[in-house]
C-alpha cells in the first residue's frame, strides 16, 4: 500500500519538473533567438553607419572639387568673378552644413540635390568664364598689335622731334650773333691827346675795350644791348658800377653798349677811364642779359 502512495505522490512531481525544464528552454531559446536578432540587427546598423560615412565623406569630397573648380575659376579675375565667388561662398558654407548635419540617408540626399543643382550651374558658369577669356585673349592680341603700331608710329614722331629740335637748335644756334675778337688795350692818354700803348700800371689812365659783331645774314635787322663788365684785381667792378637784375639773378656792370645791327659786321669800341689802376691781372666779360657771350683777360705789371 504504502509502495503504491509513493508512486502516486512521485510521478505529479516528476511532471511538474518536466514542465518546468521545457519551459526554461523555450525561455532560453527564446532568449538565443533575441540575442541573435539583435546582433544582426546591431550589423546591420554598423555596416549602414559605415556605408553613411563613406557616403558622407563622398559627398564632402564632390562638393571640395566643386569648390576648386570655382576657386579656379576666380583666379582668372574675368567680369564674372564676384558672381563666382557668391556660388563659391554658398559651397563652403554647405561643407559645413554637411560636417554638422546627423549624417542620414535622407540629409545626404538633400545635400546631393543641393550639389546636383550647384555642379549644374556651374558647368554654365565655366562655359562662360572660358568665353570671356577666349574673348580677353582676342582683345589682348588686337591691344598688343594696336600698341605695336602705336609704339611705331610715337617712335618716328619721336624721331621726328627730335630732328625737329636740333633743327630749331641749329637754325637757332646760325641765328645768334657772333662776338669776335673780345680785348682791352690799356693806353697812356696826354694832354695833347696822343696815346701809347702800356702796360705799367702806373702810366695807365684809359682802357680801350672792343670786339666786333660778324656778318650774320640769317639775322634780321635787330637792337641788341650788351652789358660789359670789367674787374680788377682786387675784385672790383670798375667803371659806372651800375647794377640790374634778371629774376632772381643780379648783375653789375661797368657800362652798357646799344648795337644796332643790319647784317653787317660792326665793331664796338668803348674807352674806360681811370686812375690809380693796380698791378695784376683784369678780368673782363661781356653779357647779354644775364648771359656770357665773350669773356677775356689781360695783365698790368
Amino acid at each position: 500500500m504504502e509502495s503504491e502512495y509513493s508512486e502516486k505522490e512521485t510521478t505529479p512531481g516528476i511532471s511538474k519538473l518536466k514542465v518546468a525544464v521545457f519551459l526554461l528552454s523555450l525561455a532560453l531559446i527564446g532568449c538565443l533567438v533575441y540575442i541573435t536578432t539583435l546582433i544582426t540587427k546591431t550589423n546591420e546598423v554598423q555596416k549602414e553607419i559605415v556605408v553613411v560615412k563613406k557616403d558622407k565623406e563622398k559627398v564632402l569630397g564632390d562638393f571640395n572639387a566643386l569648390k576648386i573648380i570655382y576657386d579656379n575659376a576666380i583666379a582668372e579675375n574675368t567680369a564674372m568673378s564676384q558672381e563666382l565667388i557668391i556660388e563659391r561662398d554658398k559651397i563652403v558654407q554647405l561643407m559645413e552644413d554637411i560636417k554638422k548635419s546627423d549624417g542620414s540617408i535622407a540629409a545626404l540626399t538633400v545635400f546631393k540635390t543641393k550639389f546636383i543643382n550647384l555642379d549644374s550651374k556651374m558647368k554654365n558658369m565655366v562655359v562662360e568664364v572660358n568665353d570671356l577669356l577666349s574673348k580677353n585673349k582676342n582683345l589682348s592680341t588686337t591691344i598688343d598689335s594696336t600698341n605695336t603700331v602705336l609704339n611705331s608710329e610715337k617712335l618716328i614722331t619721336k624721331t621726328l622731334s627730335e630732328k625737329n629740335e636740333v633743327l630749331a637748335k641749329t637754325v637757332e644756334k646760325a641765328s645768334e650773333l657772333t662776338l669776335l675778337n673780345f680785348k682791352c688795350t690799356p693806353l697812356k692818354v696826354k694832354n695833347s691827346g696822343k696815346e701809347s700803348v702800356t702796360d705799367q700800371a702806373s702810366k695807365v689812365n684809359r682802357l680801350r675795350i672792343s670786339f666786333y659783331i660778324a656778318e650774320n645774314k640769317i639775322v634780321d635787322d635787330l637792337e641788341k644791348k650788351y652789358y660789359i663788365q670789367v674787374i680788377d684785381p682786387g675784385n672790383n667792378v670798375l667803371g659806372e658800377k651800375k647794377t640790374i637784375r634778371f629774376r632772381d639773378v643780379s648783375l653789375t656792370y661797368s657800362f652798357e653798349k646799344n648795337v644796332n645791327y643790319n647784317k653787317k659786321s660792326i665793331e664796338i669800341t668803348e674807352d674806360l677811364p681811370g686812375t690809380d689802376f693796380a698791378k695784376g691781372t683784369y678780368f673782363l666779360k661781356v653779357f647779354e642779359k644775364n648771359e656770357v657771350v665773350s669773356n677775356t683777360s689781360f695783365i698790368l705789371k
